[in-house]
């Protein structure tokens, strides 16, 4: 269940990841996702060990690689944080469905290769989710029920696919390759 289902091709992934849920509810803030005095935190580990502490103090210990955020209007909102989106990665979350996102915090996630994916979805803390970014299917295994997200185009994939902006820039100097911008 706490797996990140890749499927590949060549060398890009097919999009789709699937994990354990993990919910919240509106207005989850960057102070909540990683408190302020970790700000000076240099270690991703040491921000990772306190991701989420102001929202759900156990997330941190008890978060697996390839777990989801499913979480209602306006995530990341508040100061504008690059530590949030990191130490969320770091911790193993793969994927963050919500109904919306503070702006900076979006473009702070697929900066770094974090999928946010807009789309209001029930599902409760454990339950099972597939995401299929290329097809925009969300689905909760655990409760059968199936909802749409708007598709990433492949300029956002490659990206996604790149483990984020930079990778994607350097990949993209080196190869002389240019992303659909579409």
């Amino acid at each position: 269940m706490d797996q990140i289902e890749h499927e590949v091709k060549g060398d890009t992934m097919e999009g789709i990841i699937r994990g354990r849920v993990w919910r919240f509810g509106d207005n989850v803030d960057t102070d909540m996702i990683i408190p302020g005095r970790y700000l000076r935190t240099f270690s991703l580990d040491e921000l990772a060990s306190h991701v989420m502490e102001g929202a759900r103090p156990e997330f941190a210990s008890q978060v697996r690689k390839g777990d989801i955020i499913v979480a209602g209007r306006n995530f990341g909102c508040g100061s504008s944080r690059e530590q949030a989106p990191v130490a969320l990665k770091h911790a193993g979350v793969v994927a963050i469905i919500a109904e919306s996102f503070a702006r900076i915090f979006y473009r702070n996630a697929i900066n770094i290769g974090l999928p946010v994916i807009m789309a209001k979805v029930e599902a409760d803390d454990g339950d099972e989710v597939s995401v299929d970014l290329r097809s925009g299917q969300i689905r909760n295994l655990t409760a059968g029920s199936e909802y749409r997200m708007k598709p990433f185009n492949e300029y956002m994939l490659s990206i996604l696919e790149d483990g984020g902006l930079v990778n994607h820039y350097l990949k993209t100097i080196n190869t002389g390759i240019s992303g659909d911008e579409g």
